[in-house]
């Protein structure tokens, strides 16, 4: 893994290239990051980065203590490093803006919450087909049979069927960075991201 940011969706949008075509692209507000903690090899197991961003006077008393003398910042998330070499020029406290990161033309993997939708059918869950509608069928979106006969004699653990949707970790890969818009913060990305608006999301290089 490799380096990434905190930002939240703000939306989505249209813009057009240098060759005049139009692409749609996900709009991501990316508040200066600070670096929170520096995770080594030897001390901790593994080689990773934390920052944090959004300050916050509300802070729980843990997390106010791990920041004890850094800007007070309500979201964290760790970005592992390939190797700890990766780690260097990097200190406690140290802003990170998007011209630190990313760049147009960068490619990136974006991981948010996806929206949630409650319970659902296997129709809108699975994508499943409906039965006919005509014929005296009484079928139109029923699951139909979920399970062999007499053997084994029970439903195969995993079988897709109604159920809760969305509300969970996804992650789009490989999005490309339409434009890095420094002085305004914004991030924008072709195509679109996981999540509602205003949701947090963790960007970070492919």
């Amino acid at each position: 893994m490799t380096l990434g940011l905190i930002a939240r969706k703000a939306g989505m949008t249209q813009v057009f290239q240098a060759d005049g075509t139009m692409v749609a692209v996900s709009v991501l507000q990316v508040t200066p990051n600070v670096v929170t903690r520096v995770r080594t090899t030897e001390r901790d197991g593994y080689a990773a980065l934390q920052v944090g961003a959004e300050e916050s006077k509300r802070l729980t008393k843990p997390l106010a203590g791990q920041l004890k003398g850094l800007p007070q910042v309500k979201s964290l998330h760790e970005f592992r490093m390939a190797a700890e070499g990766d780690l260097e020029g990097f200190e406690l406290g140290q802003q990170l803006a998007i011209a630190d990161v990313f760049a147009e033309g960068d490619v990136v993997d974006v991981t948010g919450v996806s929206k949630g939708k409650g319970f659902a059918g296997h129709v809108k869950r699975h994508h499943f087909h409906r039965g006919p509608k005509t014929h005296g069928s009484d079928h139109h979106r029923e699951p139909g049979s979920i399970g062999p006969g007499t053997t084994p004699g029970r439903v195969y653990r995993g079988l897709r069927m109604a159920g809760h949707m969305g509300d969970e970790q996804v992650t789009t890969k490989k999005l490309r960075v339409v434009r890095a818009d420094a002085e305004n913060n914004l991030l924008l990305l072709k195509g679109s991201v996981p999540g509602a608006r205003g949701s947090l999301i963790f960007v970070r290089k492919a």
